[in-house]
């Protein structure tokens, strides 16, 4: 025993080659990166790997959104420009000036007016021209000249509004479109299992994880257009309370000219 412990005590363990150690941190590294670029999401391949019907579902919802964005930046403009023409005509009502300069100034040639302007004009014309009317009372005079406001106030409205009604159905219809996708690729990924002998979560999570892109489109159609429509609508809401107001306090201006008469 004492000479074969001797010889064990006398042989040294010699470390591996450089060139081999270099060699199995490399297969590792190659390993962890292979391993990360397998997890990683990348959107595009799995728009183009699912299925036809899935694909359609996909280009439906990109449409509604790009579609979505143009009305919300067009809606954004035109309110804001509504609401600073309704604040500039308002001052130079309120300024003292004559309502017939006012109304001279409106039916320039080659102008375009519209909101409180277009509502002052339409209501001073008609009671202007009832007022040279024989036969024409101070109540006519002063209801004609509010169904006109009201009839003008009506179509501004109904112009601020324009496609509003596309932001609300995209915000509501997006989500069980995208959800329509997803339900179908998810049966079609279950459908290819049933020709498989073993069915792991390696081979089924492909084609969910394309399905479910379908749901995430439909969110991201609809997330801005819900948005969007409901600070609009609330503009809108605001700036017909203001026209309305306006038409009140313009008529009572009107029935104090046809009462001093």
């Amino acid at each position: 025993m004492t000479p074969l412990l001797t010889a064990l005590q006398a042989t040294t363990v010699e470390a591996l080659p450089e060139d081999a150690a270099n060699t199995a941190a490399n297969a590792a590294q190659a390993v962890t990166a292979g391993a990360a670029g397998d997890n990683s999401l990348n959107l595009l391949t799995l728009v183009l790997h699912a299925s036809i019907p899935v694909q359609l579902v996909m280009l439906l919802l990109l449409f509604g959104s790009i579609a979505s964005w143009v009305i919300i930046f067009r809606k954004k403009r035109v309110l804001d420009r509504a609401a600073r023409e309704a604040d500039q005509f308002e001052e130079r009502f309120w300024s003292g000036a004559e309502l017939s300069k006012l109304y001279a100034g409106s039916t320039e040639r080659n102008r375009d007016i519209s909101g409180l302007e277009a509502i002052f004009e339409a209501g001073f014309r008609e009671f202007s021209r009832l007022r040279q009317r024989r036969g024409a009372d101070s109540r006519m005079q002063l209801e004609g000249a509010q169904r006109a406001m009201r009839a003008t106030g009506s179509r501004e409205i109904d112009g601020l509004e324009h496609n509003l009604e596309f932001l609300a159905n995209v915000g509501s219809i997006s989500p069980y479109v995208g959800l329509f996708g997803t339900v179908w690729g998810i049966m079609i990924s279950f459908q290819g299992l049933a020709n498989m002998k073993e069915a792991t979560i390696a081979t089924v999570a492909p084609g969910i994880s394309e399905a479910l892109v379908a749901t995430a489109m439909g969110l991201f159609a609809a997330i801005p257009a819900v948005w969007a429509y409901n600070r609009f609508a609330t503009k809108v809401e605001r700036i017909a309370v203001r026209y309305d107001a306006f038409s009140e306090e313009f008529s009572s201006i009107l029935q104090r000219q046809v009462d001093e008469v």
